[in-house]
């Protein structure tokens, strides 16, 4: 392990944090030597970020931590391309109206990690469509474009195993790397960025600016990637069946992104509690130690201390308390999942498959069907054998819900809507 003498690298490695970089010795004593900035940048295609941005995050949140200045890019310009690596095809296009609307819906997510504000090492946003955007093309490929020979942008696995595969690869595309490199470029030369944090599959993007800055102005800027995270059982991290595991309220409830977190496999717990909590490190090696069903409660603590970051206390708290009236006393928690049905609706009575297709908890009638032929289906937590048993308003409890359960960790409840 090697010895570092800035607080950022130390804890960057005690917590897991680091895969690559582009010159360690350098880096480290340029961080050891006073306060920094660096920038994490975010291609805003959708309404939130995911569990899968939250390495980089919490990167970016220790970074402020140890005295130094992060900035959080939105790639309002490079959105307009998107990010092809790694990808098998080409990204659907969005338009500016489009991209706009994301950015304001996920400037919220950023706030969970960093600290804005008039502060020296408070965070900064900002977004490469205020430089990108008033580029000139010819200007742009005389000044810039000189900088770049493709048979280096063709030697970067992100577009050598695309070609390999003979997926096209466009020509817009194939700018992309351009567009990031001279993003690190443009923010050292007008903010005095010295660091690119990202995650590794972004790793020939990045060095794509630590290139440009030599080459234009002599000048040696870093990059610090985190590897690629997968479980313990190499599933993608932060995917469920349902789909990603969302940083939004309103698109994965802080109910479900705690149940994300409960689940954990055994074998992540104590590498997950230092790269996504805040906990001391002596208070992870304790928890790592648990074992048999005490792992459970390292895993409860892991999924309080995410969702209190990522939702706040209170959030985590009921999320909690949820949880515990499902799975402990066999009831329903007021965060469940939750659908309104009509009475009159209920009078006649709807199948167990179309309540479970309109809960969420399952996408379709096929999977409805597989989930009770394998007996993980459950209403009031009694099983269901037959897809076209009713549901009616016999059914409702005393509390005045039904509950419908997917196996053991996935519920939701019917409520008669109040017209």
């Amino acid at each position: 392990m090697t010895s570092f003498k800035s607080d950022f690298l130390t804890m960057m490695q005690q917590r897991g944090f680091i895969h690559q970089c582009s010159n360690f010795d350098a880096l480290d004593a340029l961080l050891a030597s006073g306060p920094q900035s660096a920038y994490c940048g975010y291609d805003p295609t959708g309404k939130s970020l995911h569990i899968g941005h939250m390495v980089s995050m919490m990167m970016m949140h220790w970074f402020q931590e140890c005295g130094h200045k992060p900035y959080t890019l939105v790639g309002g310009a490079t959105a307009l391309i998107g990010d092809p690596s790694f990808k098998d095809k080409t990204r659907p296009l969005l338009t500016r109206e489009d991209i706009e609307e994301n950015i304001a819906s996920i400037k919220g997510n950023f706030s969970s990690f960093v600290r804005y504000g008039d502060h020296a090492n408070d965070a900064v946003m900002v977004n490469n469509a205020d430089w990108i955007l008033k580029l000139g093309y010819m200007e742009f490929l005389r000044d810039i474009g000189t900088c770049f020979t493709v048979n280096r942008m063709l030697s970067f696995d992100s577009v050598k195993l695309r070609l390999e595969r003979e997926q096209p690869l466009t020509f817009l595309e194939f700018n992309y790397m351009i567009m990031q490199g001279f993003d690190f470029y443009h923010l050292h030369k007008e903010h005095g960025l010295m660091l690119q944090l990202g995650g590794s599959d972004q790793w020939g993007n990045m060095i794509n600016g630590v290139d440009l800055a030599h080459k234009k102005i002599g000048k040696e800027l870093f990059v610090l990637t985190v590897p690629l995270l997968t479980t313990a059982s190499g599933q993608k991290m932060g995917k469920t069946e349902g789909g990603a595991v969302w940083l939004r309220a309103d698109m994965t409830s802080p109910y479900d992104y705690w149940q994300y977190w409960r689940n954990t496999e055994d074998a992540d717990v104590g590498r997950f509690l230092k790269l996504f909590t805040t906990l001391p490190l002596d208070e992870i090696a304790r928890l790592e130690k648990l074992g048999g069903n005490e792992i459970n409660d390292a895993k409860k603590i892991l999924a309080h201390e995410c969702t209190k970051l990522c939702h706040g206390e209170a959030a985590a708290l009921d999320a909690a308390e949820t949880a515990r009236k499902t799975f402990e006393q066999g009831g329903a928690g007021d965060n469940l999942p939750t659908i309104l049905i009509g009475e009159a609706i209920l009078k006649s009575g709807i199948t167990v498959i179309d309540a479970l297709r309109q809960s969420g908890l399952v996408e379709s009638n096929g999977e409805a069907k597989r989930l009770i032929q394998g007996g993980g289906a459950k209403v009031n937590d009694n099983n269901v054998t037959d897809g076209g048993q009713m549901i009616t308003l016999a059914d409702l409890t005393s509390d005045g819900y039904i509950k419908l359960s997917s196996g053991k960790k996935k519920h939701a409840l019917i409520r008669i809507s109040a017209s």
